[in-house]
C-alpha cells in the first residue's frame, strides 16, 4: 500500500523520512523518489548489480527491498532492461517494490544506456525510497528477526513514532497473501518467437519476468502468456505444446487455483516447467507442503547442486516461501514417482522437483537470470527438448488459434 506526492528534494536537500520496522526498531534517513507513505514485507537483496531489474520484478509486490550493496543509482535507468511491462511495453519497466531502502543514493546517472536517473524514475512511477541509512544495520536485523512488516514514511507522512508504528504493524502479513492476480496480465497476449515457431508453450503469469518469454522465444517458441485464473480449458484451446509456470509475488499455499490448474495440465500428460513460484505450484501439486523462511533467498550468487550430477550452479532467486523437503528421496504421486532434483548449496532448502519420468520438473531460482548469471539457462533447453524430438518435424500444435 503506497500514498504518495511527487515532489523533488529541495535546495537545502531532501526531506526527513523513516525506516519503522513491525518489531518497533526505526532507522532514520531522507527521502528520494516520491515522498508519502509505503508499506510491505522489509527484505534484503545480496545482489551487488542489477537494481533496476530487482525494482521491476514483480516478485517483489507488497516488499519494501533494503539493498546490501552500498552505491545504489550509478548507472541510473534505462529503457531495456526492465522486468515487467509498463503501459503494456516492454521497455524500462513498471517498478513493483513497495519500497526501496539504500545506503548511499547516487543522485547523478553515469553510464551510456541511462535515460534518467533512479530517483526520477521513482518520482515519476510514485515510488518511495529512504536513503543515508545504515543498510548493514537493517540486513543484519532482518536475517536475525525475519523477514517482517515495515514502512517508510516521509515529507507530510513523517509523524510521531507511536503512529507510524501501528500503521506498520496494522498492515496484511505476507503470509496467506495471495497476490497473482493483482501482478498478472490483464489479457492474454503472444510474444512470438525468432524465425520460424516450431512450438508453442502456455506461460501462466502469476508475475513473469518479460525475460522468460524471451529466453523461450529464442528458442523457436511461441509463447502465450495467460492470466493467471486461466483454466484447463483456455490451455487447450490454444492447443499448445507446453505449459509454463512463472515466478511471482504471495504465499504459495494461498495459490490454489494455480495448484489446481498444474494438477490438471500434468494429468492431460503436458510437458510442464515451472519457475520459482512455478516450482511452488509444482511441489504442492505432487504433495509437498510449503512454508515461510525467515529471511528468504534474494540475490544473484546463490549456489544450488544438481542432486543428479554434483554440478553445483550459481543463480538468481527472489523468493521468501520454500517447499519442505520430504522425508523419501522418492514418492508417489497420481502421475508417477516424483523426486527433488535441486537443493541449496548454502541451507540444504529444496531448489526443484519433477516427475522421474522427466514429463514435469521446476526449480526455484531463475535460470532467465536478469540480472544475474546464467548457469541454468540450459533449463529452457531441456524443456524445449519435451516439446517434441524433431524441432524441424511438422505439427500441428503450434499456437495459432
Amino acid at each position: 500500500m503506497t500514498s504518495q506526492t511527487t515532489t523533488t528534494s529541495s535546495a537545502a536537500g531532501p526531506p526527513p523520512a523513516a525506516l519503522v520496522l513491525e518489531d518497533g526498531r526505526i532507522h532514520r534517513g531522507t527521502a528520494f523518489g516520491a515522498t508519502g507513505t509505503t508499506l510491505g514485507e522489509a527484505v534484503f537483496t545480496t545482489a551487488m548489480s542489477g537494481y533496476q531489474e530487482a525494482l521491476t520484478d514483480p516478485s517483489y509486490h507488497r516488499q519494501i527491498l533494503v539493498t546490501t550493496a552500498p552505491h545504489i543509482g550509478n548507472t541510473g535507468w534505462n529503457d531495456h532492461d526492465g522486468e515487467s511491462l509498463l503501459g503494456g511495453e516492454v521497455g524500462g519497466g513498471r517498478i513493483w517494490v513497495a519500497g526501496l531502502v539504500a545506503r548511499d543514493l547516487s543522485r547523478r546517472a553515469s553510464n551510456h544506456r541511462a535515460t534518467r536517473t533512479l530517483e526520477a524514475e521513482m518520482i515519476a512511477q510514485g515510488a518511495v525510497g529512504i536513503a543515508d541509512v545504515d543498510t548493514r544495520a537493517v540486513v543484519r536485523h532482518i536475517r536475525d528477526r525475519g523477514a517482517m512488516k515495515a514502512g517508510i514514511f516521509s515529507g507530510a507522512d513523517l509523524a510521531d513514532d507511536e503512529s507510524m508504528l501501528a500503521t506498520v504493524r496494522a498492515q496484511e502479513a505476507m503470509a496467506g497473501a495471495s497476490l497473482s492476480r493483482e501482478v498478472t496480465t490483464d489479457e492474454a497476449y503472444v510474444v512470438e518467437p525468432e524465425g520460424t515457431a516450431h512450438y508453442s508453450v502456455a506461460a501462466l503469469d502469476l508475475g513473469i519476468k518479460t525475460n522468460t518469454p524471451r529466453m523461450l522465444a529464442a528458442r523457436g517458441v511461441r509463447v502465450h502468456v495467460i492470466p493467471a485464473g486461466s483454466t484447463l480449458q483456455d490451455v487447450l484451446e490454444l492447443d499448445v505444446d507446453g505449459v509454463f509456470l512463472s515466478n511471482g509475488p504471495g504465499d504459495p499455499a494461498a495459490a490454489d487455483d494455480a495448484v489446481h490448474l498444474t494438477k490438471e495440465v500434468l494429468g492431460q500428460g503436458i510437458p510442464f516447467f515451472g519457475i520459482c513460484f512455478g516450482n511452488q505450484i509444482l511441489g504442492r501439486a505432487l504433495g509437498l507442503e510449503s512454508y515461510k523462511m525467515r529471511f528468504g533467498h534474494r540475490g544473484t550468487n546463490i549456489p544450488v547442486v544438481d542432486k543428479a550430477t554434483g554440478a553445483v550452479a550459481i543463480t538468481s532467486q527472489n523468493h521468501g516461501f520454500a517447499l519442505r523437503a520430504p522425508e523419501t528421496e522418492h514418492w508417489e504421486t497420481p502421475w508417477g514417482t516424483a523426486t527433488v532434483t535441486h537443493v541449496c548449496a548454502n541451507d540444504g532448502t529444496v531448489e526443484g522437483v519433477a516427475l522421474t519420468d522427466g514429463s514435469a520438473f521446476s526449480v526455484q531460482y531463475h535460470p532467465e537470470a536478469a540480472a544475474g548469471p546464467r548457469d541454468a539457462a540450459d533449463l529452457f533447453d531441456r524443456f524445449v527438448s519435451l516439446l517434441g524430438a524433431d524441432p524441424a518435424a511438422t505439427d500441428s500444435r503450434k499456437g495459432t488459434h
